[in-house]
């Protein structure tokens, strides 16, 4: 601080214990409030005491307290005394509204998201004109009776996460199969443009049964795939007979003079 500044607020530049005081006040508690870190001159008779902060999580801030004093005043007066960052303060994240902090897999039973008019990921549905030809065609084959229906964007996005995600191809299970889902029975096509790379996954064995799965996905329960019979190393036991319940008779050599009369 210059000599100058202190030679004219020297009541107020004085006013340590008066400031010290006023933080102690607000402090959860009073070894909460540290050493004496120094003044400084905000303008004319308006001096701003600083205070270390020893309470935990708050390293770095520092107890602010402003003292002032009436024109040719003797006498400080604390302004207002509040808890501050430093330059090496440990800071919360910036806030984010809520609708913003929202990630897929958030949203649980009962919550509901805020509605976007202008989201990119939907266009306008198809609103009936009264021919009954575009009509019949729009909604009962296009399904495009509603207000609102995915658009080009939303079309891409939904392709390129599904398509990267744990039912694409290169995940570890689907480069370990022998066959993908494009000639798997149990596949259920998708219509519309997302049917050329994806389909619905129908058996109950797999680990995507029920989930949208891309054509060159695979995994180990292909309708069409089976285990290899591998031979066994143990040598083939020999036959166990139960002699308390089967009499066993040797066996007798029949002649070939025997054999022929037979005949």
């Amino acid at each position: 601080m210059a000599a100058a500044a202190r030679s004219k607020e020297p009541v107020l530049i004085g006013a340590v214990e008066l400031a010290r005081a006023a933080a102690v006040e607000i402090a959860e508690q009073p070894d909460h409030v540290g050493e004496h870190l120094g003044a400084t001159v905000d303008s004319e008779r308006l001096v701003s005491h600083r205070f270390a902060c020893t309470a935990r999580g708050y390293r770095g801030w520092v107890w602010t307290v402003t003292v002032s004093r009436v024109p040719r005043g003797r006498v400080a007066t604390v302004c207002e005394a509040v808890l501050l960052p430093g330059d090496d303060a440990i800071l919360a994240p910036a806030w984010v509204p809520w609708e913003e902090r929202l990630r897929p897999g958030d949203i649980g039973p009962g919550d509901v998201l805020p509605f976007k008019a202008d989201d990119p990921r939907l266009e306008p549905g198809w609103t009936p004109t009264g021919d009954p030809e575009l009509d019949e065609v729009a909604i009962d084959e296009l399904a495009l009776a509603r207000e609102r229906v995915l658009s080009p964007v939303g079309l891409n996005e939904a392709a390129d996460r599904w398509y990267r995600g744990r039912q694409g191809p290169a995940t570890a299970g689907s480069v370990a199969s022998a066959q993908g889902c494009m000639t798997c029975g149990f596949l259920i096509p998708l219509q519309g443009p997302l049917g050329a790379v994806f389909g619905v996954c129908a058996n109950e064995w797999s680990p995507d049964d029920g989930k949208v799965v891309a054509l060159e996905h695979g995994c180990g329960a292909h309708s069409q795939t089976d285990v290899p019979e591998r031979p066994s190393e143990w040598p083939e036991p020999s036959a166990l007979v139960d002699e308390l319940l089967v009499e066993v008779q040797p066996a007798v050599a029949i002649s070939d003079e025997k054999t022929a009369s037979d005949d």
